[in-house]
């Protein structure tokens, strides 16, 4: 085989590969931007390496990629941006194969807000080999061969990882789709007429909403107690030619399954402007999540604009 055709073996090597990685990049990311530059990355690292040399592509592949996230969950930069309480997962639409797998609870647990959210509790390490092992069932003396640790380092971080998000989880199983979708339609019903003792009723003891405040706060805006929720949701809701003009026009309101939870996303045109995801517990709202900083709705528009959507609910806000 001559160099090019070595060449083009390889890069197709890579590329079956690629949305594995990135899906790897992104849960330990929480970026889907910082995962695609990541994988990029790894391929600038896969194209000078010898790849002669290389006996298993997919285990050096996902040694390069968890090592280059760690990096950057590590660097100053990262480590300002984050601590500065302005940061939240980037959501991807359903069906996004950035998810990666979904096949068991904890696959999908792994790649909602709540966990990603979560996992920043986590140092670099430890959300390294949560994620090896719950997300990608990696075994304890693989992942050791990824991160350069013992066997029994990989087993306490992922007990401490464990413990930590376990401990501040919220758990009230799975809603199926249905019902989840009957709870986000009657909230934005109750929302948008008003109806603040409807909303208080849909919401959890202890629900919680956050909002990155569409980029122009400096930290997350939250609120306590389902009476603030229910305020915070009836006054966000409210429809204004100002909210308007920031949208850059009229949004349609459509139901969407973001990060595997219900969700609305405010659609102008073909332009993602605004998510709502929410956390469900027991049949009640759990946590109101609201993202409408547009350099983290980048890719939910386009993978919006290759979606057939269903009608929306509603058609001008």
């Amino acid at each position: 085989m001559d160099s090019t055709a070595t060449d083009r073996f390889d890069t197709s090597r890579f590329e079956a590969s690629r949305n594995r990685l990135a899906s790897l990049a992104y849960r330990l990311l929480g970026s889907a931007a910082d995962a695609e530059d990541a994988v990029q990355d790894a391929f600038l690292h896969w194209q000078a390496a010898d790849r002669q040399r290389i006996k298993v592509p997919e285990a050096w592949l996902t040694k390069v990629v968890t090592n280059l996230c760690l990096d950057r969950l590590r660097s100053a930069q990262a480590r300002r941006e984050r601590s500065a309480g302005a940061w939240l997962p980037e959501p991807l639409l359903d069906g996004d194969p950035m998810l990666g797998p979904a096949d068991t609870f904890e696959q999908r647990e792994s790649v909602s807000l709540a966990v990603l959210t979560l996992m920043e509790r986590l140092s670099p390490v430890e959300r390294a080999v949560y994620v090896l092992r719950e997300a990608f069932s990696y075994s304890h003396a693989e992942i050791a061969e990824i991160l350069d640790i013992t066997e029994s380092t990989s087993q306490q971080h992922l007990h401490r990882a464990r413990r930590r998000i376990t401990a501040a989880r919220r758990r009230g199983g799975e809603v199926d789709p249905a019902s989840a979708r009957r709870i986000v339609e009657e909230f934005l019903s109750a929302a948008t007429s008003g109806r603040t003792e409807r909303l208080v009723a849909l919401l959890t003891d202890d629900a919680t909403a956050i909002s990155d405040g569409a980029g122009l706060s400096r930290t997350l805006l939250r609120f306590d107690t389902p009476e603030r929720v229910a305020a915070v949701a009836r006054a966000g809701f409210r429809p204004t030619s100002a909210k308007r003009r920031f949208a850059g026009g009229t949004p349609a309101l459509h139901y969407a399954v973001v990060n595997g939870a219900p969700a609305l996303l405010a659609v102008v045109g073909d332009q993602v402007v605004g998510t709502v995801t929410f956390d469900l517990t027991d049949g009640k709202i759990a946590t109101v999540r609201g993202i409408a900083t547009p350099a983290r709705l980048v890719r939910i528009t386009d993978a919006w604009r290759q979606h057939e959507a269903d009608t929306p609910l509603i058609p001008e806000w």
